[in-house]
């Protein structure tokens, strides 16, 4: 089968070519061949339109407008016979610029001349038939191709012109690979197999054809309805038979193979034609699955399923499983063409696919961003100045209450210490209201004798980075930190730049200055390797975590750590400990939980008690992590006001904590193929300023599996 633009191609009566216009309704029959059409394409340009059909004993191109005339004229139209006696033929490709044509015959392939009967190169090299071969656009005389090669997958890539063997990749899977398409704008390539799972392959020269993304479309499709169904969307006329899972299935049925029998681009954009919110869509590339039951369609940034149709939905159509299909690639006024034919029967069917309509359908909830439901790092509540602030689930802790003022960052926040006083009707944060806070504002109301006292402490100062640069890529030097190697386990910035903290596997936390010229501190007493480490927004304090299951709050300018929490706090080591909500609490993950401690730091020393610390530490509450054995990762801000805590655990799931309302909001699963070992945030930065919207951004990354772009308002 192929389609383009307003035709469609398909065999009629095994040797006859049928191009039926969808616009005029009428077919156009082409006769030819004397044994079965196996195999069809469009040309790649649109004037003159060609289509290539090829049978076992001959492949012909043919001129559609030339036919067409010949037809009106009452004459028998001819093709151009550009190959005889090649075999069974299973898959033909134009070339980019209808030049040439690749046909995949048995376990060869044959480029031929789209103008006369000339073998122009034999490339061989596969072990069994081959399936599928397309043209790289951006570089000349390239061919990819994809075979079955004894029931096991493998990829081949050719140099046409003088018929080398460029490339060829290990087994696979155990199943035959059936389809194949390039990504032009992304410079992959992406291959599917008869059991349902897609490789991607990066194209670009300095890569070495790496691998960089394997998708199981079974996962995805139970991950997809599992959302759509929370989301109260149905799929198609009734609930998809397409989302089934095993649970779910009737007794006596039997559980259905997956194989991507079309891999095409889509024409994603349409479905947003009248709606603001596009950038998403601009920047991420969408492509087709056309599997024996339906049609799925695939985000290529996020590899998630967008959509799916099941034939089995629509009473009108007779065709249950398909044995073929080919889809337009552009949407002519929103909508696509799909043709498909059964895999039992000999019928075929057009389907015109409103692609609009069906996103729309199963994804309006997802789509939209910055709704008043969605999640925000940033808090919008508005806070007036000398409004105490409180966390709902404090009930009855003797706390400190934190004076806020988010319109003057520079005024320092008061603290009291001073019980709660909790009302019948407490108001959740919320999500209603855009942000109306600056944040990392300078504070512009000093007296001159003030400004020259900033001016000549800021003159090391980094200036702003601006946003429009690219990042630094240059490495500026390199040290070491011990006589003898030494594993790094941790290392963090403070926020304005001036120091970096290390934690290290031989039990020590060092503090250098920026530019690695000399050793500011040198902190010793962990029995253990040093997990994490975390700067005070105040750059005063350091807190820092080890294997043997204490914590340490350090000040910058004592050697001695000035609070230390012990192993009958913990039952677990601690993983991760940071500094939360500009300082007023401690965070840190023990296990499959998370603890909230309020603390009081006092670095005075009684010449009597001198081994007696007089800071002071409680636990405030601990927050459980759904269906984990453990936390393994844990991200909150420090440098502004905000309720969400993320956390990642052993389950490769991650969860959204949202702390003002005391409970967790959202929870993802499978965010990785395996478990998140660290989330980085956007806590803004002292050198840049930033939109309130990419404070919603974080990235998560897990071993072999590479590094994950999210966002908070969509949680995609």
């Amino acid at each position: 089968l192929a389609c383009s633009h307003h035709q469609c191609a398909f065999p009629l009566n095994q040797n006859e070519l049928c191009i039926w216009n969808t616009v005029t309704a009428q077919p156009l029959r082409l006769s030819g061949h004397h044994y079965s059409i196996s195999a069809l394409s469009f040309g790649s340009k649109i004037n003159p339109l060609l289509v290539c059909s090829a049978s076992r004993e001959r492949v012909v191109v043919w001129n559609l407008e030339e036919c067409t005339q010949k037809v009106q004229e009452g004459l028998t139209p001819r093709g151009i016979v550009i190959g005889t006696l090649l075999g069974m033929v299973l898959h033909v490709r134009f070339s980019p610029d209808d030049q040439q044509v690749a046909v995949c015959a048995g376990n060869r392939i044959y480029m031929l001349s789209a103008k006369s009967e000339a073998i122009l190169a034999e490339l061989d090299g596969h072990l069994a038939p081959v399936t599928a071969a397309e043209f790289c656009t951006w570089e000349k005389s390239m061919l990819i191709s994809v075979s079955e090669d004894r029931t096991f997958k493998a990829r081949k890539v050719w140099d046409y012109s003088t018929s080398q063997l460029i490339y060829q990749s290990g087994v696979l899977t155990a199943f035959p690979l059936l389809s194949l398409l390039i990504d032009e704008e992304n410079k992959q390539i992406i291959t599917g197999c008869a059991e349902g799972q897609l490789w991607i392959f990066s194209l670009i020269s300095d890569h070495n054809y790496r691998c960089v993304a394997h998708i199981n479309l079974k996962k995805e499709q139970e991950k997809f309805c599992n959302k759509v169904r929370k989301s109260g969307k149905g799929i198609g006329q009734n609930t998809s038979k397409l989302c089934k899972t095993n649970n779910m299935r009737p007794e006596g049925s039997v559980e259905t193979s997956l194989p991507i029998l079309l891999i095409e681009h889509c024409d994603f954009l349409v479905c947003f034609h009248n709606e603001e919110n596009i950038s998403s869509a601009l920047n991420t590339s969408y492509f087709w699955i056309g599997s024996s039951t339906g049609l799925l369609i695939i985000n290529l940034a996020n590899f998630e399923l967008e959509a799916s149709l099941a034939y089995k939905d629509y009473s009108d159509l007779s065709i249950r499983f398909a044995g073929s299909c080919a889809l337009t690639r552009k949407a002519v006024n929103g909508k696509v063409l799909c043709l498909i034919t059964s895999m039992f029967e000999d019928m075929t069917a057009v389907l015109e696919v409103n692609l609009a309509a069906l996103v729309r359908t199963q994804q309006s909830d997802f789509l939209l961003c910055g709704n008043e439901n969605s999640l925000s790092v940033i808090a919008r509540i508005v806070m007036q100045r000398n409004t105490s602030y409180f966390f709902p689930f404090l009930n009855n802790h003797f706390f400190r209450v934190v004076e806020l003022n988010y319109f003057a960052i520079g005024v320092k926040s008061t603290v009291k210490d001073q019980p709660l006083v909790f009302h019948n009707k407490i108001k959740s944060s919320g999500y209603t209201a855009a942000p109306q806070m600056t944040m990392f504002s300078p504070n512009n109301n000093l007296k001159k004798n003030e400004v020259s006292k900033w001016k000549t402490s800021c003159k090391c100062k980094s200036k702003e980075y601006p946003l429009e640069s690219s990042p630094p890529i240059k490495q500026e030097k390199e040290i070491s930190v011990t006589c003898k190697p030494t594993p790094i386990c941790c290392i963090q910035y403070s926020g304005d730049g001036d120091m970096l903290a290390c934690g290290l596997a031989d039990k020590t936390v060092l503090i250098f200055n920026s530019n690695l010229t000399d050793t500011y501190k040198v902190f010793s007493g962990p029995d253990g390797a040093v997990n994490s480490v975390g700067w005070s927004h105040d750059k005063k304090w350091l807190v820092s975590a080890s294997e043997d299951r204490t914590l340490r709050v350090w000040s910058v300018c004592n050697n001695e750590p000035a609070l230390i929490l012990g192993k009958e706090k913990f039952h677990k080591t601690v993983r991760f400990a940071q500094f939360y909500f500009i300082d007023a609490f401690i965070l840190l993950c023990c296990g499959a939980e998370f603890h909230l401690l309020s603390f009081h730091l006092d670095t005075t020393k009684d010449d009597l008690k001198r081994y007696k610390q007089r800071s002071v530490c409680k636990l405030v509450q601990k927050f459980p992590m759904a269906s984990t054995m453990e936390i393994t990762s844990l991200s909150a801000v420090n440098d502004f006001y905000s309720y969400i805590v993320l956390t990642a655990g052993s389950n490769r799931a991650l969860e959204v904590f949202d702390l003002n309302a005391g409970c967790s909001t959202a929870v993802i699963p499978e965010v990785h193929t395996r478990s998140v070992h660290q989330i980085c945030q956007n806590k803004g930065s002292s050198f840049s300023t930033q939109q309130p919207e990419a404070y919603n951004l974080f990235m998560t990354t897990a071993a072999g599996d590479g590094i994950k772009l999210w966002d908070l308002r969509t949680l995609r």
